[in-house]
């Protein structure tokens, strides 16, 4: 309800400064976005953070399963910072935030300082596969108003998928510079967690084992097996099809079910980006990524070999 009301507030606001620029509007927008978001900030046991299109929705459904499994709840509730916690104390309060607003509240912007005193769970994937499930959310999902808030071209442009991801303001190296500030700032996080994608898709179970025993909520093999597949990739597309978690909004709801595209969950492949780009545009983007992306992370040079970091 608090959140509810907050939207509100925010919409209300917004409507009775109409007459502003629309530069000045975006600016209080992102302002009173990022105030809610350091409430939620303050009061979280745990935090999942991750650009988007880097698998949190996942990990959600997942968490969601295993907590309703471990305290016995209905699996129609998505978990949504304290949702799950409001109906059994032990099922902790979660701030899923892929860190947009924050910094346009604190003036943090160079550093991690938000997080600092904070339990935080890192969700990372290779930002060439990010860049293009971007792409399909900027084309099929994306409200005009989110793109217009967070300086994606604009809504009904027509843009092919490689000019996206080379963007300087939307594609592969707005995700580079993202990731590059956590890394630089990993150290002074004081209980950090990170996740790749990739580990979470070779041995899901054993991921999601590491992430609830860092938030303190350890649970049985059955547990984890169960929320595993609750939240394998059929289930979910099933379940966007038939809005089991529309009481979560748009979060978990096919735009168009007769476009795959359009799906939250689309192809949760690993290096999938390779099918939309020929040689020398993958050589283009590859290059890029290694001259630029801090090497911490696993995902330059050599571009597809084994973990370098599983957890930090």
């Amino acid at each position: 309800m608090h959140t509810v009301l907050k939207k509100l507030t925010r919409f209300l606001v917004l409507g009775l400064l109409f007459f502003l620029p629309k530069e000045k509007k975006i600016r209080i927008d992102r302002w009173l976005r990022g105030k809610e978001e350091c409430r939620k900030l303050k009061l979280a046991d745990a935090v999942i953070v991750s650009f988007g299109k880097s698998g949190r929705t996942w990990v959600r459904v997942m968490l969601s399963r295993f907590y309703q499994v471990q305290h016995g709840l209905s699996e129609r509730h998505l978990i949504g910072f304290d949702n799950l916690h409001r109906k059994n104390a032990a099922i902790p309060k979660l701030f899923f935030t892929h860190d947009n607003y924050i910094k346009d509240y604190t003036g943090n912007r160079d550093t991690k300082a938000d997080f600092y005193d904070k339990k935080v769970v890192l969700l990372i994937r290779n930002p060439l596969d990010v860049a293009v499930s971007q792409f399909f959310q900027w084309k099929y999902r994306m409200r005009p108003g989110k793109k217009a808030l967070n300086q994606y071209p604009q809504h009904g442009m027509d843009i092919p998928i490689y000019d996206f991801v080379m963007d300087r303001e939307a594609g592969l190296e707005k995700i580079i510079d993202y990731l590059n500030l956590w890394a630089s700032e990993s150290e002074r996080v004081g209980d950090l967690l990170i996740v790749r994608y990739e580990d979470l898709r070779a041995d899901t179970g054993a991921a999601l084992q590491r992430i609830v025993d860092f938030i303190g909520t350890p649970g049985t093999a059955e547990q984890i097996n169960e929320a595993v597949r609750f939240a394998s990739i059929d289930n979910m597309r099933s379940m966007e099809t038939k809005r089991t978690f529309w009481l979560s909004g748009s979060r978990m709801v096919a735009k168009d079910k007769s476009n795959p595209n359009s799906f939250k969950v689309r192809k949760a492949k690993v290096g999938g980006y390779r099918d939309y780009f020929d040689d020398a545009q993958i050589e283009t983007m590859t290059e890029l990524l290694n001259r630029r992306l801090d090497p911490v992370f696993g995902y330059t040079s050599p571009p597809e070999g084994t973990a370098q970091v599983s957890g930090a």
